[in-house]
């Protein structure tokens, strides 16, 4: 499952309808938001959270769209379920079917989610389809400043930092690549592997290392050792423990973090530039239970922490595990604006090489 969000199905798959959503958004909105929702969004009381937490147990229910995996979403729905009482539906699905359900739903009057939780450039485009409320929460105040978006219809919750995945049975230690320019070497060849989707990153990493020169050096990797393209983060991490895709470009250190803990022979190499992008949650400005939408925000910006990070995630709360140095951070909202640019380059160069 992917986490993360990828510019290229998010225009491929949702540009084709993106002013009828939009036009969707904003007939939803003439018809009136939800009064209550921003009243409680906006509530700074020393009694909020006991405000949230009544409200949300007389709902009963909160429901909520992620990409999160089943095994991690679980161990934050047992925790919050088991603190507030408050049944926690799941939608599951790809930052891009997240993204394209929702405008698809506000575009037929349907609003079934309370909240999202996905990644940073498809929650940006949930909040410019005008489809999220602003929630003021003290909590963001502990958060690092990355997380936090200047309108505050979502914030960052958790980071994917973005490294190679390496099997260690089968590339050795000293023969690792020490940079991007070292996947050129013949050595390499049919040895690497990339998520499909992973335009972002790429944009971010060609960028770095300066247009013409990053993507004139991955067409040589391509053209010279070939890259297997798959779909989703977890799948590639487990191809690279299986041997099948013995070094793996686009990991996610959480996931490798995860499947060496339980002795599996996989590791991570950060090669620089490294990349972290943001993950977040927002509400739904048409949420039909709103308090149990907002304590769902608050849980994942206070509680959830400690869970993320047990489970090798890196929180938003940097009190809570520090962040590593030298990472350079996604910009949602310019990622989404250049995401056709990248979008083309990718499929051009690495996942459809154009010869």
């Amino acid at each position: 499952m992917i986490a993360g969000p990828n510019a290229r199905a998010l225009l491929g798959r949702v540009a084709a309808f993106c002013v009828f959503g939009w036009l969707a958004a904003t007939s939803a909105l003439a018809q009136g938001t939800n009064s209550t929702l921003a009243e409680i969004a906006a509530y700074s009381g020393p009694d909020r959270i006991a405000k949230l937490i009544a409200g949300a147990k007389k709902e009963g229910t909160v429901n909520i769209y992620t990409s999160e995996t089943v095994e991690d979403v679980g161990a934050l729905s047992l925790a919050f379920e088991a603190k507030y009482g408050v049944k926690l539906n799941l939608w599951r699905g790809s930052s891009e079917d997240i993204l394209q359900r929702a405008v698809v739903e506000a575009r037929g009057g349907r609003f079934d989610a309370d909240a999202f939780e996905t990644g940073a450039t498809a929650m940006e485009s949930l909040h410019r389809e005008l489809l999220l409320q602003r929630v003021d929460s003290p909590a963001a105040a502990d958060l690092a400043p990355e997380a936090i978006q200047p309108h505050h219809e979502w914030i960052g919750t958790r980071y994917n930092v973005f490294v190679a995945a390496y099997n260690t049975q089968l590339v050795a230690g000293s023969g690792l690549p020490k940079g991007y320019d070292d996947l050129a070497d013949p050595k390499w060849k049919g040895k690497l592997g990339i998520e499909a989707d992973d335009s972002d990153w790429f944009g971010a990493v060609i960028a770095a290392l300066g247009e013409e020169r990053g993507l004139n050096l991955f067409r040589d990797i391509v053209a010279s050792n070939g890259v297997s393209v798959r779909k989703g983060h977890t799948l590639l991490a487990n191809l690279v423990v299986s041997g099948e895709v013995p070094l793996a470009i686009s990991a996610y250190f959480y996931k490798v973090a995860q499947l060496k803990g339980r002795g599996a022979p996989i590791d991570a190499l950060a090669i620089a530039p490294v990349v972290a992008r943001f993950e977040g949650a927002g509400v739904a400005r048409r949420a039909p239970h709103p308090y149990a939408a907002v304590l769902f925000m608050e849980f994942m910006l206070t509680e959830a922490q400690d869970i993320l990070a047990k489970r090798d995630f890196f929180p938003a709360d940097v009190r809570v595990k520090p962040m590593p140095v030298g990472l350079t951070f996604l910009d949602p909202a310019k990622a989404l604006d250049q995401s056709q640019k990248w979008s083309k380059y990718y499929r051009d160069i690495v996942t459809h090489p154009v010869h």
